[in-house]
């Protein structure tokens, strides 16, 4: 159960408007609908975290997909990227399940905790850099909730650039700053660790595989194991 702090971050997170191209073209997308889930009735509004209120890992993606999260209302939920990312969750043990379908599938996450550096589905997933700097106080609105997070796994280099931006604004910035790459390791508070963004781009050309991001997670657990 997430605390009645944690709820009413949100709260606060569903209910912004502080990007009025992203709340139109989310919108748009919920009401236009893709062939193959005519049927569905769309969240099409901004999306707010999910796992472990007491989790040491923070995953950190890109924003939720058009008809992925979008449509669900749950984090990596509902599309191809989620099954791959859950499928190494569920083998390193913070997933339950191996896949991630709808918000009433059962999943549940143990240590983990997963939110977006952007809340709003993107065009093209390519949110402008002003729209990731406002969405920053989500991510420090709910992180401030999650206070057991000792490391960081960041879903692409947005999501990468995203975490030292929020740790620039909070006093802790690095320098030289650190630069993205799978399996980077980044020696803050919390650790950092750079995964490849387990998209369709990435799966299909095997940029990313299954065996790279289960290392990863599995770095993760040796990390929060010392």
């Amino acid at each position: 159960m997430i605390s009645p702090g944690l709820a009413d971050v949100h709260a606060g997170i569903v209910a912004c408007e502080r990007c009025p191209r992203l709340r139109a073209y989310c919108r748009r997308v919920a009401r236009e609908k893709k062939r193959a889930h005519r049927a569905d009735t769309y969240w099409g509004r901004p999306v707010p975290g999910f796992g472990d209120p007491d989790a040491r890992l923070l995953l950190v993606g890109l924003a939720p997909a058009a008809h992925g999260a979008n449509r669900t209302g749950r984090p990596f939920t509902g599309d191809g990227s989620g099954d791959f990312l859950m499928s190494a969750l569920h083998r390193t043990g913070f997933a339950n399940i191996a896949t991630s379908r709808h918000p009433d599938d059962g999943l549940r996450l143990s240590d983990a905790y997963i939110l977006s550096a952007v809340r709003c589905a993107p065009p093209d997933n390519k949110p402008r850099p002003e729209e990731i700097t406002r969405c920053l106080g989500h991510l420090e609105a709910e992180l401030a909730h999650l206070r057991r997070v000792r490391v960081v796994v960041a879903l692409g280099r947005i999501g990468f650039d995203a975490w030292l931006q929020l740790l620039k604004r909070r006093g802790a910035g690095l320098s030289p700053k650190p630069q993205f790459g799978h399996g980077v390791v980044v020696r803050a508070s919390p650790v950092l660790i750079g995964c490849y963004h387990p998209s369709r781009q990435n799966t299909n050309t095997g940029t990313l595989t299954a065996p790279m991001m289960e290392r990863v997670f599995r770095q993760a657990k040796r990390l929060l194991s010392r």
